[in-house]
C-alpha cells in the first residue's frame, strides 16, 4: 500500500469515529516525531501491536478489499507473564461495501459486533481437518480447503447452524462469535454504509495466526510515497527505541 492511502484511510476513520462519538485513547493521536519521544512506560503499546493497522491483504484495491483496525488492548503470546491478559478489543473499519476475504485463525475465538452505521454481510465455512493442521503450510500461502458441513455458530447468545457458504447479515446491535478454523469473509452490504465493528477476543497475533484460502498478506508492504501522519504497530519499530531515546535523554 502507498503511505498516502494508509494517511488517507486512518484519517478517514478518525472522523467517522468522532462523528458518531466513539472516543479513541490518546496514543491513537500520536505522531511520528511524539513516538521518537516516548519513554518505557508505554512499551506495551509495541510489544502488543496496539494502535492502527491498515491492510488491502496484499490486493492493491483497499476501497474493495481492505480494513482499518485499532487495537485498543491485546495480550502477548511470547511474554505472558510480563502480559497476561487473555483477551483483545479492536474497531474494525468496514467501508460501505469493502470486502474482507476468506480467513480463520488457529488460535483466537472472536466475537465480532456491529456497533453502528451498515450492515454487515458475513460468508462461512468451516475448514477441513488436514487445512487446519497444516499450520506450515497455511503460513506459507498454500490454498486452504472448505469443509462441506454445516457451520454452527452463536448470534446474540442463540445458537445457529447455517450450511457450508451461507450468508449471515448483522444488523448495527448484532454479533456473532466465531471459533478457530471457521473460515469467514464479509462484506459491508453496499449502499447501507460504512460499518463500525468492535471485535473482543483471545490475545491476537496476526503475524502468525491468519490462515487465507487464498495467498493474502495481512500486514501490507508499504511505499512510502509521502511521510506518515500517524503511525501503524509494523511502523514502531522504526521510531520507538525507549533504551536509546532514554540514553539520549540522559
Amino acid at each position: 500500500m502507498k503511505r498516502s492511502e494508509i494517511n488517507a484511510a486512518i484519517l478517514y476513520v478518525m472522523k467517522a469515529l468522532r462523528e458518531n462519538k466513539f472516543p479513541l485513547p490518546p496514543f491513537a493521536y500520536y505522531t511520528p516525531e511524539y513516538w521518537r519521544t516516548v519513554d518505557e512506560s508505554e512499551v506495551e503499546i509495541a510489544d502488543n501491536m496496539l494502535g492502527w493497522d491498515i491492510t488491502d491483504f496484499g490486493y492493491g484495491d483497499f476501497e474493495k478489499i481492505g480494513l482499518s483496525v485499532f487495537t485498543f488492548r491485546n495480550g502477548n503470546y511470547n511474554f505472558p507473564e510480563k502480559y497476561p491478559k487473555n483477551y483483545a478489543e479492536k474497531i474494525l473499519f468496514v467501508r460501505d461495501g469493502q470486502i474482507l476475504p476468506f480467513h480463520y485463525h488457529w488460535y483466537k475465538r472472536e466475537d465480532i459486533i456491529n456497533r453502528g452505521g451498515g450492515d454487515l454481510e458475513i460468508t462461512v465455512y468451516n475448514c477441513t481437518e488436514d487445512d487446519f493442521a497444516d499450520v506450515e503450510g497455511g503460513r506459507a500461502g498454500k490454498p486452504g480447503k472448505f469443509a462441506d458441513t454445516d457451520v454452527h455458530t452463536v448470534i446474540d447468545g442463540k445458537k445457529m447452524t447455517v450450511p457450508a457458504g451461507g450468508k449471515i447479515v448483522l444488523k448495527p446491535g448484532q454479533s456473532i462469535a466465531i471459533e478457530p478454523g471457521q473460515y469467514h469473509q464479509w462484506q459491508g452490504v453496499p449502499g447501507t454504509g460504512d460499518v463500525i465493528l468492535f471485535e473482543v477476543s483471545a490475545t491476537n497475533d496476526d503475524n502468525i495466526d491468519n490462515r487465507f484460502y487464498t495467498s493474502g498478506r495481512r500486514i501490507p508492504e508499504v511505499t512510502e510515497d509521502v511521510e506518515p501522519e500517524y503511525l501503524m504497530f509494523a511502523d514502531y519499530k522504526n521510531y520507538y527505541n525507549p533504551a536509546v531515546q532514554q540514553a539520549e535523554r540522559a
